[in-house]
């Protein structure tokens, strides 16, 4: 992983220090007295969260507040329908990056991933350590370490499919790896899972960066509008966080819900895209 992906893993670092903050009741905490917290410099913690999202650490802790997820489905909510309209090749992609996708069969399924080989390994990510995991045919499972730890991660990931040949081979997935955290280039999925997740899955991959949707939305997308409850335990069990963006499913009552990886993870990320969508809608002005 280049340099610019470890100095976003460790701001990561800082900034769920940051919401710890703020939701001790920090929200109104002056940048001095942010930069202070930090241990660090106020010019020093001005450049960091600028370089890392693109607007000010002001603007920042507006995004990290807990009645964001209400504010995000009042202004930036969107109908799958409308979305699956603009395609993947449109907004609905995530940033410059290029998703194509194979889903296993209910059959191989079943097999609980026997006969499968699993690479796998652990990198640098803005959202801290993640584990990714790939087959021949493209990333199957990515899981953030950064509020579960590092062996409790590998131990539900390979859960998942716990009859696959699992081998670590990091260099094998570096370039798909890098393709998804310096949005670039192309990243392949080979989704696995029964039939009703992977629909919930492909629903996902079609909210556009910085929008978000509910979980009753997905289930009337996907021709289920009383399966909300087990499009829900689909959402949570999507293998590749991130990439197949689950952090952007949120409760009706602008609730954040849960996130199998942490809800600090999961504010962060709807964070980090909508200050990233922020400043380049004002770099674009």
């Amino acid at each position: 992983m280049n340099i610019q992906t470890r100095e976003q893993s460790y701001h990561y670092g800082v900034m769920r220090r940051a919401i710890e903050l703020i939701d001790d009741g920090g929200e109104d905490l002056t940048l001095a007295e942010l930069a202070a917290a930090m241990d660090m410099s106020p010019a020093h913690f001005q450049r960091l969260f600028s370089a890392w999202v693109g607007v000010s650490p002001k603007r920042y802790q507006q995004y990290l507040r807990l009645g964001h997820a209400k504010t995000l489905l009042q202004d930036h909510f969107t109908t799958l329908e409308a979305a699956h309209a603009v395609g993947l090749s449109g907004s609905g992609r995530l940033h410059d990056l290029f998703l194509r996708w194979e889903a296993m069969s209910p059959g191989e399924y079943a097999r609980k991933g026997a006969g499968l080989r699993i690479l796998w390994g652990w990198f640098d990510s803005p959202f801290g350590l993640v584990l990714v995991m790939g087959t021949e045919k493209g990333i199957c499972g990515m899981g953030f370490a950064a509020e579960t730890g590092a062996e409790p991660t590998m131990a539900d990931m390979r859960s998942r499919w716990p009859d696959a040949d699992f081998v670590e081979d990091p260099m094998a997935l570096r370039a798909m790896v890098e393709a998804i955290f310096d949005q670039r280039g192309e990243a392949a999925l080979h989704m696995i899972g029964a039939p009703l997740q992977i629909k919930v899955w492909e629903a996902l991959l079609r909210i556009p960066s910085g929008q978000v949707t509910t979980y009753s939305e997905i289930a009337h997308a996907i021709g289920a509008p009383r399966a909300v409850r087990a499009v829900g335990t689909a959402v949570g069990r999507n293998p590749v966080s991130w990439l197949i963006p689950c952090h952007r499913a949120l409760r009706k009552s602008g609730a954040l819900g849960g996130y199998h990886w942490g809800l600090p993870v999961k504010r962060a990320m709807l964070a980090y895209e909508a200050a990233r969508d922020e400043g380049q809608q004002d770099g674009a002005a």
